[in-house]
């Protein structure tokens, strides 16, 4: 994943609708699912800045199929709306709605996963890195053994962008011999009911010799630590991302090591008010051109991530990510006392 490089001054003008007098703009949101607590914080801090833009919010909840998709954002464009922004359930079956969008001069931001197309604007974290912290983190732990790879689902582009930035820590201690990868699958729509099974055929394939578990999020990382629990090795490294509450307590309680934080707030109050932006044609801040690995060149921005692990727990303490009961509840480290 070829990092993109901008001022941060940087401005480009993006072509739409043009707004005059006190026509507000409507923003449609479809959402592919929502299992996972963190797409409900996305939600809000979406709402939140379309408010304070005097902009309209609709939304569709495409329950994780991606034939529902297409005909949510079908409606949500039948609905009025201006601007869309896409949480892809699938990314290579999403594209006849970015034309359909494009037919009606209407914006479409891929919202946190890539859609391989040149006329959306790609909002997201850098994933590779959040790959790399999850690694680094899990080998600062478990310099040695046996690691499992637990990936995303494999009709998310970030899966292989969260693998490739673990394989680029983990490699000089594969090709060193301390780390063998005993086992690696993806899951399927990030269901965490998916990940435990995944992970309960590898512990059964490998007698239960595992000594490290890298998965890819906190959904993945709570199915992994379940089917760990279960044969009794909970404690074992395990990484995630989003900064799920459930997850930080894990991280508390010394089940999950890190869970790389991507402030959801930030994200959706970045995609609300870009989507106005773009709707009315009006210049986006902070924009620049990123090269997919495919060759597509879309305008896109990056928020960075934090690792968390139990050193700096108090880094989502301090944000107001979480209540502090809810994060300490059985912990015993300095930070929850």
């Amino acid at each position: 994943m070829k990092k993109f490089i901008a001022a941060a001054a940087a401005t480009l003008t993006f072509a739409g609708a043009a707004f005059a007098g006190g026509h507000s703009v409507t923003v449609g949101v479809s959402w592919s699912n929502f299992q996972e607590e963190r797409w409900k914080t996305d939600e809000a801090a979406i709402k939140s800045a379309l408010e304070a833009a005097g902009a309209s919010y609709i939304s569709a909840d495409a329950q994780s199929s991606s034939a529902k998709q297409l005909a949510d954002i079908e409606s949500l464009i039948a609905q009025g709306a201006n601007a869309l922004i896409i949480l892809a359930q699938d990314a290579s079956a999403v594209g006849p709605a970015v034309q359909a969008a494009a037919d009606e001069d209407i914006p479409v931001i891929a919202y946190d996963r890539l859609i391989e197309d040149a006329r959306a604007f790609y909002l997201t974290f850098d994933n590779v890195e959040v790959g790399r912290m999850q690694a680094r983190a899990v080998l600062a732990a478990q310099p040695k053994g046996n690691y499992v790879m637990i990936k995303g689902s494999p009709t998310d582009p970030n899966a292989d962008f969260l693998r490739g930035g673990q394989q680029e820590v983990l490699q000089a201690a594969i090709d060193a011999g301390d780390i063998t990868i005993v086992g690696e699958a993806y899951t399927d729509g990030w269901v965490p009911a998916n990940a435990q099974r995944n992970m309960e055929q590898i512990l059964t394939a490998v007698d239960n010799n595992v000594d490290a578990v890298v998965a890819s999020n906190d959904g993945t990382a709570g199915g992994v630590v379940a089917a760990l629990t279960a044969q009794g090795m909970e404690g074992i490294p395990v990484s995630g991302q989003d900064g799920d509450h459930a997850a930080l307590n894990r991280v508390a309680t010394g089940t999950q090591t890190v869970s790389v934080w991507k402030d959801a707030r930030a994200l959706g109050a970045a995609a609300g008010e870009i989507a106005v932006k773009l709707a009315k044609g009006e210049e986006v801040m902070g924009a620049a051109e990123w090269t997919s690995p495919s060759g597509t060149t879309l305008q896109s921005m990056f928020l960075a991530p934090v690792p968390v692990t139990a050193d700096n727990l108090s880094v989502v303490l301090d944000a107001g990510w979480i209540e502090k009961d809810a994060l300490c509840a059985g912990s015993t480290l300095a930070v929850c006392q």
